[in-house]
């Protein structure tokens, strides 16, 4: 089953805290290494966002994400794992997870009908 998985980042904590923390690296490294990371990328900072509606058939802009929250996204991955519990798993050895937040959403099955 594929997951989405949001990496979230408290904009409060400071890096090298010193509280034992796996390197994203070496996450990144074993995932791909087994298989399990199929995508994963950095976000640009939420000042960057364009969030798009559409009311009443006009285009609606407004710059930065739609909701303020104290975890931002940082990045995302997209993982291929047997079930949830090896996505939560695999969540729980990113370093973010330590520090900020993981999401994870399942994808629809293939065959999904809606």
């Amino acid at each position: 089953m594929k997951y989405l998985m949001l990496v979230c980042t408290d904009p409060a904590y400071v890096p090298g805290q010193g509280d034992g923390a796996p390197d994203v690296e070496d996450w990144v490294s074993e995932m791909d290494g087994k298989g399990i990371r199929l995508l994963g990328s950095r976000t640009r900072p939420a000042s960057d966002a364009t969030t798009v509606r559409v009311r009443d058939r006009e285009v609606l802009l407004t710059d930065g994400p739609h909701a303020e929250t104290k975890d931002l996204m940082a990045g995302f991955d997209v993982l291929d794992c047997a079930d949830l519990d090896e996505a939560i798993e695999v969540a729980s050895k990113h370093p973010m997870a330590w520090h900020g937040m993981i999401e994870l959403r399942p994808f629809w099955p293939d065959d999904a009908d809606d």
